[in-house]
């Protein structure tokens, strides 16, 4: 009899996380458990014989659930992303629960979507697709502006977003930024200026949402914030979705003075995005709001969903899963 290898359950699996997983060196070394739904209160037991779960951002680490999963001899949840506000970290630290995550997969991946997004938005793209697809050759209502010489705020300078701002300084644009923790020299070497976040609001033609979610992040764009800004702001988030207020932005759009928004998140996106929902009745009446604006384009979450990024949210969480399962350390930089 060969040895039994050590059981990681992976939630909420789709295809690529199972063929990127199980092709990441040393994969085989593990009896990878791949089960297409999220990990919850309901779903927990399939976690039952394994030393690790590993999960993504719509999986439900709450109390309850970390407590099943002690009960059930887990040591390991392995997040393979780099946000963790689903996780109770003060449950898992007194459960003694070690939790992962991947804190730097590919920046460049959800920049370069966030500039996709900013150009499609901005030129229409979303809707001349539509449109030619039909045969309709109209240019009626695709009216775009150049980005050269505008004003655009990138809020958080974090890896990502400090990509963001490079590249839009690349379009000739001049790049407001707020962070609370600046990097001057950064700023200085590409001609970018910091700023507070109000004058960030009030002097910007687009903004860009680079920040974690936070209790101090948690609803940042709101009614009140979204008053300080321009008539026709752009507005980009591949953040997270809490960091605005649903209902405050659909009152911006419907009063016009919002002129257009792109999302690749959704703050209750959990049991929408990721799923195949063409056949049913969409449920989540703000998200149905917002998809009748022409000036809304959404994507479900896809910002990081690129070869590169892919292999090394699936490097990173093999590895990690086999340095606990054989006790040694753990990669730098990744335990919470």
């Amino acid at each position: 009899m060969g040895i039994e290898k050590p059981a990681i359950a992976v939630f909420d699996a789709k295809p690529y996380d199972r063929d990127y997983i199980t092709r990441a060196s040393g994969a085989d070394k593990l009896d990878w458990r791949f089960q297409e739904f999220r990990l919850d209160a309901k779903t927990v037991l399939a976690a039952d014989g394994a030393q690790a779960v590993c999960v993504f951002v719509n999986d439900i680490l709450n109390r309850e659930v970390l407590e099943r999963l002690a009960g059930s001899g887990v040591r390991l949840v392995a997040l393979r992303c780099a946000g963790f506000n689903n996780v109770d970290l003060e449950a898992a630290k007194k459960l003694s629960i070690t939790i992962t995550r991947v804190p730097s997969y590919s920046p460049h991946a959800v920049a370069e979507h966030a500039i996709a997004l900013i150009l499609a938005l901005n030129r229409k793209i979303h809707r001349a697709y539509n449109r030619v697809r039909e045969m309709n050759f109209s240019l009626s209502g695709l009216v775009g502006f150049d980005l050269f010489g505008k004003t655009a705020g990138v809020l958080g300078t974090g890896k990502i977003g400090r990509i963001v701002a490079e590249i839009l300084r690349g379009f000739g644009m001049r790049v407001l930024a707020f962070d609370p923790f600046p990097n001057q020299e950064w700023a200085a070497q590409h001609g970018i200026e910091y700023v507070e976040a109000r004058t960030l609001a009030r002097e910007s033609d687009l903004i860009t949402l680079h920040t974690p979610l936070t209790p101090e992040t948690d609803h940042m764009v709101n009614k009140d914030t979204l008053a300080l800004t321009k008539p026709g702001l752009m507005l980009i988030n591949v953040s997270r979705g809490r960091l605005i207020h649903t209902r405050a932005l659909i009152e911006a759009l419907k009063s016009g003075h919002i002129g257009g928004v792109a999302l690749d998140v959704y703050e209750e996106e959990e049991g929408i995005f990721f799923q195949d929902l063409s056949g049913e009745v969409l449920r989540d009446d703000e998200l149905a709001r917002l998809l009748t604006f022409p000036n809304v384009l959404v994507t479900s979450h896809q910002a990081f969903l690129t070869h590169e990024a892919l292999s090394e949210i699936a490097r990173t969480t093999v590895e990690n899963v086999l340095r606990f399962v054989g006790k040694q350390p753990l990669l730098e930089g990744t335990v919470l």
